[in-house]
């Protein structure tokens, strides 16, 4: 999985860049076919954004999280693009097998 990381008003560490990498890495646990991933870091004043892109076979899947804590952001938007790839790999499943069983 190609992965990009990009700060708005925020020089992106690297300690926040390896955090990132170690947590999109769980969502090809559930789905190999990730094509591209961009993940966007925003400040604003106290809140923390997180804002992510994955782009899979058949569509893109979009998810953002805000938090006090960055790194509680990152977790927050990791667990929503891997609830929605999960919905997506069982809507495919779910697919296939209804060809299968004609």
């Amino acid at each position: 999985m190609q992965l990009k990381i990009t700060g708005l008003q925020l020089d992106v560490t690297d300690a926040l860049r390896d955090y990132v990498t170690e947590k999109m890495a769980r969502l090809e646990r559930h789905f190999d076919k990730i094509i591209s991933a961009q993940v966007t870091l925003e400040v604003d004043k106290l809140q923390q954004k997180a804002e992510g892109t994955l782009h899979v076979a058949g569509t893109d899947l979009v998810a953002e999280a805000e938090h006090t804590d960055m790194y509680a952001a990152i977790d927050l938007l990791v667990d929503r693009l891997d609830r929605q790839l999960i919905k997506h790999k069982e809507k495919n499943i779910g697919r296939q097998q209804g060809v299968n069983d004609r």
